[in-house]
């Protein structure tokens, strides 16, 4: 079978000091991209200069104000012309050379399946909660889900992330593409192609380090945006809920830091708990005040 043309979209703000790294990672690739794109929020460090390093790569340049997670994405998409378009985030470290290869590999194997996304692994400076977390979210089980699977999977059956993920460009065109928003662009669209007949997968075999630990302000603040798009596209996203996930993740998170005899950490898994849920309450909040006018 031919190797399909991969494209790579990666967004960058100041980015000097990871960006010469993940390039030179993603050129070792056993799949190798047919084009790489950069698409620089005007960076006032050397970002530019350690893109161009790498004379197979594009670099595009847009105004900082301008950058929307949505619209920036699929700007960028229409740039390219990869059968299958692929996202990273800057701060996203492949694990392993085979990286895109098995990231791709179910749009590949199954017509159906428009998105893959991988697993996001904790960086060596994550904090304990932190790594719990990405546990949590990211297992280490594949899944691929479709409409009938809402009734199982919930709010996670249009479980998807830039950070690291692959589009089939010609289901991603037919469906309108990313919606103008500032955040879970992927979810979004990951309702759009399941809405649509097609599916969803998840490929724990493709691997990358990233993780934050955001402080409590941080995670309120993430958390507000991330409710006011789940509050106002409630109904793309088919009514399904998140919080009996929530629920889960807490619980989880907490027992186990309880078993290992983390009690600071336990304390501070609580306090970005309740920054995660006052933030996302805060959100629905305004969106609903605005839906409202």
């Amino acid at each position: 079978m031919c190797q399909p043309t991969i494209s790579v979209i990666i967004p960058t703000l100041n980015a000097e000091n990871e960006i010469d790294q993940l390039l030179s990672l993603l050129e070792r690739q056993t799949l190798t991209p047919s084009e790489i794109l950069v698409v620089d929020s005007s960076s006032d460090d050397n970002t530019a200069a350690e893109v161009k390093k790498h004379p197979s790569t594009s670099l595009m340049v847009i105004d900082r104000s301008s950058f929307n997670h949505g619209g920036t994405r699929d700007l960028a998409f229409r740039k390219t012309t990869g059968e299958i378009v692929c996202f990273l985030t800057q701060d996203a470290i492949p694990e392993n050379s085979d990286y895109l290869e098995k990231l791709v590999r179910p749009i590949l194997d199954n017509p159906e399946v428009a998105l893959s996304s991988g697993r996001q692994l904790p960086k060596s400076d994550a904090r304990r909660f932190e790594q719990l977390v990405r546990s949590f979210n990211y297992p280490d089980y594949a899944s691929v889900r479709g409409k009938e699977d809402l009734s199982i999977y919930g709010i996670k059956t249009f479980f998807a992330s830039d950070v690291c993920s692959a589009y089939r460009r010609r289901a991603y065109i037919a469906c309108g593409g990313f919606p103008q928003v500032v955040t879970n662009e992927d979810m979004l669209m990951a309702a759009r192609f399941i809405d649509n007949g097609y599916k969803v997968a998840y490929v724990p075999a493709a691997t990358v380090f990233h993780s934050h630990n955001l402080k409590p302000s941080q995670q309120y603040e993430r958390n507000k945006a991330i409710g006011s798009i789940l509050e106002s596209h409630s109904d793309e996203l088919m009514g399904a809920s998140e919080i009996g996930e929530g629920g889960k993740l807490v619980k989880a998170v907490s027992a186990q830091l309880l078993r290992e005899g983390r009690v600071g950490e336990f304390f501070l898994f609580g306090i970005d708990c309740a920054a995660r849920f006052l933030g996302n309450r805060a959100g629905r909040a305004e969106a609903r005040k605005v839906m409202k006018k």
